[in-house]
């Protein structure tokens, strides 16, 4: 029986192989685009406010610290007796370091650099002789803060307040830099590959004064050494929630809030169970320290209900179920101090019994 609980469990975590974990930012890549209005400085004598467009493609460096390499441009109207735009486009590198977890809104701060290549037709009368169109680089500075939330396991939300210290010393005569304000809308859009979606761990305990069996076999009157006792945890990582999801008093496993991918793992689950009939599993929820105490044992016990209510509505006996059971943030597996830890952290796990 113990060898078919253990087969049960190679087998559940090597058909999950291929499902992709989907909480995880950091190792992935992500494409970030936004829409801003840009407040320009009053010395370029142009409209007060222009359209700023941009795009990044950005990483988790260290936890809570992520690197863009990105492109803007803004094209701004040119006051009398100008008749011509004035444009600027830039691409820079920008470090964002996040406070918080990313459960919630997550504030953060950011700095940057950039090449700013600009783009001004000029009247001769009005500057001083030089006809046709100005064109160069010149380096810029920026800083910023702003507000990150994430939707799903793949998109988040960020909204960015910067202050853009441009360098420019060449377009107008009498003017050697500029500061412009920015206000940005956009997305961060996990992609790539990701870590595995199940982790089978074995936790085995082993009796006082028990010794290992030895390589020939013993005599005849000789009790063979004991088994030791085994603890078989399937954590079902892949299987994950949106953030404060599932909500108070929802059974409904299509607003659960379960992210793309757990549905096909715990058909998966389902299917391993089936054929090893005489396994029996406790159905167990976990959630991180974020949270207080009260709230995070409900949240757990939520997850657990709808892992159970469907292993059950898919033909598992509930004989064969023990719980479900949430045990809140009391049982980490990782530190919460990091964000990886505190993703480890929650998590749903079947308990071999």
């Amino acid at each position: 029986m113990k060898s078919n609980k253990l087969y049960a469990v190679m087998a559940l975590a090597l058909g999950a192989a291929s499902s992709a974990h989907a909480g995880d930012w950091d190792g992935r890549w992500y494409f970030a685009p936004w829409l801003g209005a840009n407040h320009n400085d009053s010395s370029r004598n142009t409209d007060d406010f222009s359209l700023l467009v941009g795009a990044g493609i950005g990483k988790y460096v260290a936890p809570n610290t992520t690197v863009d390499v990105f492109v803007d441009r803004v094209s701004r109207h040119r006051d009398p007796p100008y008749t011509s735009n004035w444009s600027n486009t830039a691409i820079g590198v920008s470090v964002r370091y996040y406070f918080g977890d990313e459960a919630d809104w997550q504030p953060y701060i950011m700095a940057g650099v950039a090449a700013d290549n600009h783009r001004a037709n000029v009247r001769s009368e009005t500057n001083q002789g030089r006809p046709g169109t100005l064109y160069g680089w010149d380096p810029a500075l920026q800083i910023g803060v702003g507000l990150a939330k994430s939707y799903n396991e793949n998109v988040r939300f960020r909204a960015e307040l910067a202050y853009r210290y441009d360098m420019d010393d060449n377009s107008l005569v009498d003017e050697d830099n500029y500061g412009d304000v920015m206000l940005n809308l956009g997305l961060m859009w996990g992609f790539g590959s990701a870590s595995a979606a199940v982790a089978t761990t074995t936790t085995t305990t082993t009796s006082t004064g028990t010794a290992p069996p030895p390589a020939a076999p013993p005599p005849a009157k000789q009790a063979p050494a004991a088994a030791a006792p085994e603890k078989v945890v399937i954590d079902l990582r892949g299987v994950n929630f949106r953030f404060d999801y599932p909500k108070k008093g929802e059974h409904d496993i299509s607003r659960a809030g379960l992210v793309e991918g757990s549905i096909a793992l715990l058909d998966q689950a389902v299917d391993v169970l089936k054929r090893y009939p005489n396994v029996r599993v406790e159905v167990d929820g976990h959630t991180d320290s974020v949270g207080t105490d009260q709230y995070n044992q409900g949240l757990s016990e939520r997850r657990a209900q709808i892992v159970y209510d469907y292993l059950t509505s898919h033909g598992i006996e509930s004989s064969r179920l023990l719980g479900p059971k949430g045990f809140g943030e009391s049982k980490p597996i990782d530190t919460n101090q990091t964000k990886e830890g505190r993703a480890r952290n929650r998590r749903t796990e079947l308990v071999v019994q």
